[in-house]
């Protein structure tokens, strides 16, 4: 009989991995698409992107639902319950991935084709990167791979100073012709989309930490944000 909870257990276990994988692609997937909406003025394929966070959402529920249903059943301790506790931060983290995807695609629409391909291609850059670091963290999270995940936490100082260089081009491109603002303030709020996408993978780079070793990353963040211009804020939850 003890055995046969056990198994149960760790089926259950697995079946909390394998949902956060299944949303770390599908968020994966997000930012792809909306991506290659830019850089293609695809509004249908923007649409599409948009559309698809709804099953996003639909199975962070799932996971935190399943999580909390194994704290009840199996009241797990030490790492079993770390591994449960973080997966359902994870899974939010995920989710707001998801959004920033969401947010990225509305810009598309937004811009209406307005925008130099040769602007788009910073954020296209940044795209690249953020997505290398998304799958690096899936697969650090797969594998209980703590040293893959610190290499994801410090290379988020990458991707923040493409985002500098992304943010300093836009702005002057503004101050030649005040025509250009309204597209390069969607372009801008596009490239903080993706800077924050960065974030939440080192969210998710600390909670493997914690969920491996038991203990927080000792030391500040990487980061290389240097936009903050008198008190404007961007907002990630913007347009949400």
């Amino acid at each position: 009989m003890q055995e046969h909870i056990v198994s149960a257990f760790e089926c259950e276990l697995n079946s909390l991995k394998n949902k956060i994988l299944k949303m770390g692609g599908m968020a994966e997937s997000q930012l792809r698409m909306a991506i290659q909406a830019l850089k293609t003025n695809d509004f249908e394929l923007a649409k599409k992107t948009i559309t698809a966070d709804a099953e996003l959402d639909k199975l962070e529920l799932e996971i935190e639902e399943l999580a909390i249903l194994i704290i009840a059943k199996r009241q797990p301790m030490a790492l079993d319950l770390r591994r449960v506790i973080v997966t359902i931060r994870i899974s939010g983290d995920i989710e707001r991935i998801g959004d920033l995807a969401k947010n990225l695609a509305k810009r598309v629409i937004a811009i209406s084709g307005r925008a130099p391909q040769y602007l788009i291609s910073g954020l296209d850059a940044m795209s690249d990167l953020a997505q290398q670091l998304l799958k690096d963290i899936l697969n650090a999270y797969a594998h209980d791979n703590v040293q893959q995940a610190l290499q994801v936490w410090r290379r988020d100082a990458e991707l923040d100073r493409l985002y500098n260089s992304v943010f300093g081009e836009l702005l002057i491109y503004m101050m030649v012709d005040k025509h250009n603002i309204s597209f390069s303030t969607h372009l801008l709020f596009g490239a903080k989309n993706i800077e924050r996408i960065g974030d939440h993978a080192t969210n998710i780079a600390e909670n493997i930490h914690y969920m491996v070793e038991g203990e927080l990353i000792s030391g500040e963040r990487p980061k290389s944000d240097m936009t903050s211009i008198s008190n404007y804020k961007f907002d990630e939850n913007t347009d949400k």
